[in-house]
């Protein structure tokens, strides 16, 4: 047997150990409701009792659709200790894209509140998981209730898993075909949430508030399991501006994550008012590098200093971050997670494919290490693609400086080909989001009949009657929004679409603007 798969390392064990330290502190809160480390574990090990007696076998997928919510954590939890495999369901997708997450996966069973059993159900017509649904709540079309479930006797043991098993099979949004499952093994889990706990000096007297949701690296990995892999408390909710602020002076929270879109939300909540939150040591932000005039309003507004980080769902959701002791820098992502990665920034010319670029030429991010994953779900031509002498490659084009920092471009699929040059959208965005004008902004690429594509910037405006040639002015004021950075169209828009974690949903916006 290969040496590496001697290892048996179901990680439901490292949080069950959390709760034999500590089996009376809370675990999880959600609203005014509080789970301590012995009732999630009572209640995960009585979920994965009744798994097994409905024939769940280790490495069987079972999906979660929920929002934010203690029964996604027991779920999780109860599925890992059956041995099986979590498919956390993105909240927001339309139906082809739950049936076909559910085909690809052959998900043996689901748990989903009872509002959402009924659309689960027309997504799943005519296949038998449609009748194989567990439901938070009274529905008449359940296999079963999720308080049913939890009468079951405990199991009285975690199944063994090898470290390269899949803990987790993510499914991305699917923004550009179907969603692709990206396996994520529990040596994976593992190893980022024990780099996360290093970094951050995470121990069990810290708090999180987790907004960004569990079906996504940036609420699960980033800091939900760190917190109860350490015996932490975690508070969770919906995101809402206003009432996340309100939580964060009740609970004290130690450690957050925001994606960009979430602090513009609360720098227009308090709109140039300050609202103290001293308790936060650790603010991890991200989705794209923000400009550091942006990090440092939210400094002045609550005295919280974020940290750009990168991680895709494909890195367990962080492999660079800025470290929190230096001082920051514009535009950097960080340095790299050494302990767990490797990392290249190969060039992507035709003629020079495969060469390492020079400190400060833009190239594309190659990874590889424990937490990068061992590949997409039985899509052999893909992981073909993806996958070069065992490292994988990004699609996010990134640049380098003489001290080891990173520096986020753009991806490689977003970049704007004008005139023959490469525009990054993320790159003017940066420039745009300094504008007084400008509450929120997004770039793409529309078509340009000379140029080919021009640079189009949707803007939502800080206040009513802010035009198009407002935004031009304060352009041409700006010399790095000069020249083929100039965005030739700009549209003034009251929201920005975004997707269920809250990113720029820029598929839409190019359907939109096209």
């Amino acid at each position: 047997m290969d040496p590496r798969k001697a290892l048996q390392v179901n990680i439901a064990n490292v949080i069950r150990r959390s709760a034999r330290r500590n089996p009376g502190k809370v675990a999880i809160r959600h609203n005014d409701a509080e789970l301590t480390y012995q009732e999630l574990i009572d209640r995960s090990s009585r979920f994965a009792s009744y798994l097994i007696e409905q024939g769940v076998r280790p490495g069987d997928r079972v999906g979660v659709l929920m929002h934010n919510q203690p029964e996604w954590i027991i779920a999780m939890l109860g599925i890992w200790q059956a041995g099986g495999t979590l498919v956390p369901y993105n909240y927001l997708f339309h139906p082809s894209a739950l049936r076909h997450a559910t085909q690809d996966a052959e998900v043996q069973m689901i748990v989903s509140p009872a509002t959402d059993v009924e659309r689960l159900g027309e997504a799943l017509r005519g296949l038998a998981i449609a009748g194989r649904i567990i439901s938070v709540g009274e529905h008449p079309d359940a296999l079963t209730t999720w308080e049913s479930v939890l009468k079951s006797p405990s199991a009285a043991t975690v199944v063994p898993r090898f470290d390269t098993d899949d803990a987790v099979l993510m499914y991305t949004s699917g923004s550009t075909g179907q969603p692709k499952g990206v396996r994520q093994s529990h040596r994976g889990i593992a190893a980022v949430c024990e780099a996360e706990c290093d970094i951050w000096s995470i121990d069990e007297d810290d708090e999180a508030l987790v907004c960004t949701p569990l079906f996504h690296v940036g609420g699960l990995q980033l800091i939900t399991l760190p917190l109860l892999f350490t015996g932490g408390t975690v508070t969770l909710r919906r995101w809402n501006a206003r009432e996340w602020l309100a939580d964060a002076a009740r609970y004290q929270p130690t450690i957050v994550a925001l994606v960009p879109a979430m602090m513009i939300d609360i720098l227009n909540e308090l709109g140039g008012e300050t609202y103290p939150l001293p308790s936060v040591r650790v603010c991890a932000i991200g989705g794209s590098a923000l400009p550091l005039s942006r990090l440092k309003q939210l400094t002045a507004a609550t005295g919280i200093v974020a940290a750009n980080i990168y991680g895709q769902t494909e890195q367990m959701g962080l492999s660079i971050t800025e470290p929190l002791d230096e001082d920051r820098r514009e535009g950097s992502l960080g340095k790299p997670l050494e302990q767990i990665v490797e990392v290249r920034i190969v060039s992507t010319d035709a003629e020079d494919l495969g060469r390492d670029v020079r400190i400060g030429e833009t190239g594309e991010l190659w990874v590889r290490g424990d937490t990068v994953t061992p590949g997409y779900w039985r899509l052999d031509e893909l992981n073909d693609a993806k996958f070069v002498d065992g490292w994988f490659r990004t699609s996010d084009l990134v640049r380098a400086d003489r001290d080891g920092y990173l520096y986020y471009v753009d991806r490689a699929d977003d970049m704007i080909i004008s005139g023959g040059e490469n525009v990054y959208p993320q790159m003017v965005e940066g420039h745009l989001a300094a504008c007084p004008l400008i509450a929120e902004v997004a770039v793409i690429g529309t078509p340009h009949e000379r140029l080919s594509q021009q640079v189009t910037a949707i803007v939502v405006p800080t206040k009513p009657g802010v035009t198009a040639d407002d935004i031009a002015a304060y352009c041409e004021s700006n010399p790095n929004l000069r020249g083929l950075q100039r965005p030739r169209r700009i549209e003034i828009v009251d929201t920005i679409p975004r997707t269920a974690t809250n990113k720029v949903d820029r598929p839409l916006l190019k359907r939109s603007f096209q």
